[in-house]
């Protein structure tokens, strides 16, 4: 008969990106492997949407996530999967200009949709998975 351990699980928070808007968390925490949820271009200091450029709203939505994966020690080498979601792909390309600063050597594996709405009109959102 063979024995199983549960996986760890937590809860990754920091004040550090916008606090969640639903019911779900910033990220989660199964042993080595970090869910972050969809992030738009909340400014976590005022809760509030930022004003500005398609490529402000992606750095915005970068630097959320990346205030996730350092409150889990992690960066943006150790993510393995990018989900995009645009509410105008003709922007794909100013969004990529942005992403690529972020992503450069070795980019996750990641697919880019575009979506009828997003939260609070947002036209970009972006969630990840990352590994240790």
């Amino acid at each position: 008969m063979s024995t199983s351990t549960s996986p760890s699980r937590s809860t990754v928070t920091t004040p550090l990106a916008p606090a969640a808007i639903g019911p779900y968390s910033q990220g989660i925490l199964v042993d080595d492997r970090l869910f972050v949820s969809g992030q738009i271009a909340i400014d976590p200091d005022t809760g509030s949407m930022i004003d500005g450029t398609i490529e402000a709203e992606t750095q915005r939505v970068l630097e959320n996530i990346e205030a996730i994966l350092n409150a889990a020690s992690m960066d943006f080498e150790n993510v393995v999967r990018c989900e995009v979601f645009m509410t105008d792909v003709n922007n794909y390309g100013q969004v990529n200009e942005v992403y690529a600063r972020y992503f450069n050597e070795q980019p996750p594996a990641r697919q880019a949709v575009e979506v009828s709405a997003l939260p609070r009109n947002a036209n970009v959102e972006i969630s990840c998975i990352a590994v240790r």
